[in-house]
């Protein structure tokens, strides 16, 4: 029952449910991509340091798709939260090879609320979290292939 004045008005129509089927190319390599990346980074993000596993994606450096120098190696991937992954694929966010942060001016013209600020803006400059063991680390010539990128599109 709806009460107010808003009573005589009609509801909107309900999105009617379609389904279709699809095929799809499934890389059967991401989840044992993810773990390594992930576990060579000690479970944590390695720009947000957030130590929480679960909540953490194995984000390409180069694509994946890019049958050269898109492996699924831990020097190709970097463990990033959700939001940093979804930033970073989208060059809202960059890492140059030097491992310092840097974040396009699209999202630092933005006026938010404090996840924005501190979350997103307030970690340029920073330097990434790196793996203790030095072969893990980011290649410095995939970051600087993706980093061209992002001074491209940001």
């Amino acid at each position: 029952m709806i009460v107010g004045a808003s009573a005589q008005a009609a509801l909107p129509a309900s999105p009617e449910r379609r389904y279709a089927l699809r095929e799809v190319k499934a890389r059967l390599h991401q989840a044992s991509f993810r773990d390594a990346v992930v576990s060579a980074y000690g479970g944590r993000c390695a720009i947000s340091d957030l130590p929480e596993p679960r909540l953490l994606d194995a984000a390409h450096i180069v694509m994946d798709a890019d049958e050269q120098l898109g492996q699924p190696i831990v020097s190709n991937g970097l463990p990033l939260t959700k939001i940093h992954h979804a930033a970073f694929d989208t060059h809202l966010i960059g890492v140059d090879p030097d491992f310092r942060i840097h974040v396009s001016d699209r999202l630092l013209d933005l006026h938010d609320g404090p996840f924005l600020e501190l979350g997103l803006k307030g970690i340029v400059g920073q330097v990434i979290q790196l793996p203790r063991r030095s072969e893990d680390r980011p290649d410095r010539d995939r970051l600087a292939l993706r980093f061209e990128q992002f001074k491209k599109r940001a």
